[in-house]
């Protein structure tokens, strides 16, 4: 009797093993405890699996034998293509390749656009260099994307489904590059396009009378002009704000020049356009007790040496409004920025987008620049400042969408052999901005899903002379308060001893 219940047990609990592994092969899950599940798929990216009409391949080309910590990013990237093909109904098919085994397989590799890097290895002891293969190619329709190395500290998640979204997107919207008043060229965006070209066509678009039809592009860019904008041009914007236009402004009515030191207006003449329309920016510089640094010569020991200095003209903002657009940022940082207000009509909704610190200043026009001035708490007395907006409302015929950012170059790279590089929310402000007016949110979670940055709480002047003293003080006032208790105690037992009759 007993047997036959042991042999039941060990039946019953293969039978239960196999309905596991039918149910865990349909239906991936997995329990994610990360900040911001950062190992769950965001809505976007199953959006856009559910609604994949063609198989998708994806070939990964990993070599074999890694060492652990990027073996693990080898079963992590497996695991997501299970699930991947799993949301999608099995639209994404995918297969793994050691480009190491055979040379063929590394030349198919290296010609599909995954490229071999170079990782220091342990072995027996001694440190050798390994040629490591972490890529994948990405198909569609004879189509293909490369993802040449997935890095271990990036988002394969957001590398992956952009590469799907770009494949599976056609038609794709137009947005127009404002061109003409100084601004930089499109080349001059190379972090903002690599986002942009996954939803959109981009195209360089001047503002006069030879367009011909203003209204084909879903959102109209302005960014970092330098020199006034004609009639004409403000007319053709007018026209295509009144038709229900999406209209993104990036603009410095300030500037600081670190050469001369001096702060000076800037040659455009938009912030009296805005001003039409209820968004006044003042002629000044925001300066924050929170901000990012220059690098300035120094001679140290006798060496001449660059030293970081705290710039205030350079806020390092991380307060958003919680909304679409600043959905996940956490800092994102603007050079010279000034304070917007809203003067309009209330049949317009005002909402600001990226606020500055309670430790803020503003220094009006004309201002000397002094690079290693000795900054107090008198210095930011203005309180927040908004310093990026949107303005919804009624135009004209239709409601039109306008985000107003006050620092002309926030999102450019620059040009030449040593373009700047970007920090991420910096990028994804703009991108995030022209995805929401151009009403394609899709992305917009994904991209602002890795945590970039946890900067520390700005303290003030008596924060900081609190902490110090209590940090001093309370041990030593803890030490006598337990030396008195001992004394006192001590003491008892002393005078305890001495009575009459005691006995130990």
């Amino acid at each position: 009797m007993k047997k036959k219940s042991y042999l039941s047990t060990i039946l019953l609990l293969i039978a239960i093993f196999i309905v596991v592994a039918v149910i865990s092969e349909k239906f991936f899950f997995r329990f994610d405890l990360t900040e911001g599940g950062q190992y769950s798929l965001s809505k976007a990216t199953k959006d856009i699996l559910n609604n994949l009409e063609s198989p998708v391949t994806v070939t990964a080309y990993f070599t074999a034998d890694l060492p652990p910590d990027l073996a693990k990013v080898k079963r992590n990237f497996q695991d997501m293509l299970t699930e991947y093909n799993s949301l999608s109904h099995g639209n994404v098919v995918f297969k793994f390749e050691n480009p190491n085994k055979d040379q063929a397989t590394e030349n198919e590799a290296i010609s599909s656009g995954v490229r071999p890097v170079l990782f220091k290895a342990r072995e027996k002891d001694e440190m050798k260099q390994q040629k490591v293969f972490m890529g994948a190619v990405i198909s569609l329709n004879n189509q293909n994307e490369v993802i040449p190395f997935i890095n271990p500290e990036g988002s394969i998640e957001y590398d992956l489904t952009t590469a799907i979204k770009k494949l599976s997107v056609s038609n794709k919207p137009l947005i127009g590059f404002v061109q003409g008043q100084g601004e930089p060229p499109i080349n001059a965006y190379q972090q903002v396009m690599t986002e942009l070209n996954v939803l959109y066509q981009v195209e360089p678009v001047t503002l006069n009378d030879t367009i011909k039809d203003i209204n084909k592009f879903t959102t109209l860019v302005i960014s970092a002009p330098t020199d006034t904008f004609s009639l004409e041009a403000f007319r053709v914007l007018d026209k295509y704000l009144d038709n229900g236009g999406n209209l993104f402004v990036a603009f410095n009515t300030v500037e600081g020049d670190l050469q001369t030191l001096q702060g000076k207006k800037v040659g455009n003449n938009l912030a009296p356009w805005l001003a039409q329309k209820g968004i006044r920016v003042q002629d000044g510089f925001v300066l924050d007790a929170s901000c990012g640094s220059v690098n300035v010569m120094q001679q140290m020991g006798g060496f001449n040496m660059q030293t970081p200095i705290k710039f205030p003209y350079l806020p390092l903002v991380s307060h958003f409004a919680d909304m679409g657009i600043t959905k996940g940022l956490e800092q994102v940082m603007l050079g010279f920025p000034s304070p917007i207000t809203f003067t309009g009509d209330t049949a317009f909704r005002f909402t600001p987008l990226a606020i500055t610190s309670e430790n803020t200043g503003i220094q009006e026009l004309p201002v000397s620049i002094d690079v290693q001035h000795k900054w107090s708490q008198n210095d930011f007395k203005a309180g927040p400042q908004t310093v990026a907006a949107l303005v919804e409302g009624n135009f004209g015929k239709d409601n039109a969408r306008m985000v107003v950012v006050t620092s002309g170059d926030f999102a450019v790279n620059g040009t030449g052999q040593r373009p700047r590089q970007l920090q991420p929310d910096n990028v994804s402000l703009m991108v995030n901005s022209i995805d929401w007016m151009s009403d394609a949110t899709g992305l917009i979670d994904l991209r602002t899903k890795t945590i970039t940055s946890r900067p520390l709480d700005q303290l003030s002047d008596a924060k900081k002379a609190t902490m110090k003293w209590g940090n001093f003080l309370v041990p030593l006032i803890l030490v006598i308060i337990y030396g008195l208790f001992r004394l006192q105690w001590r003491r008892k037992q002393r005078l305890k001893r001495m009575e009459e009759g005691y006995v130990k």
